[in-house]
């Protein structure tokens, strides 16, 4: 419904600080993970990683959204999710 540029920038940055916020949750997990996992070569699960993909996958054709697009947004973030998880797996046992 919006009638200006304004207010359609205005939305973006709502969306996006929101997008931001759920981010920070998602990465919450991965210190929750980093914690729980007994060995460093656990923390690259491919299967999981295939399993998250397809999901976001599957979701964004439900929507009836580009899902090259967000197969290719998740990929990165699942790797630097993984990224992330290595770097507290290792803080935690160092």
């Amino acid at each position: 419904h919006c009638q200006t540029m304004a207010e359609v920038r205005a939305g973006v940055d709502a969306v996006d600080r929101a997008l931001i916020a759920l981010l920070k949750n998602r990465f919450r997990y991965m210190d929750a993970a980093a914690r729980i996992k007994q060995s460093r070569d656990d923390v690259r699960d491919e299967a999981r990683k295939q399993q998250v993909i397809e999901n976001v996958r599957a979701e964004a054709v439900l929507l009836g959204l580009p899902e090259h697009l967000f197969v290719e947004l998740w990929d990165r973030l699942v790797e630097e999710s993984i990224a992330y998880e290595l770097e507290r797996w290792d803080d935690q046992r160092v």
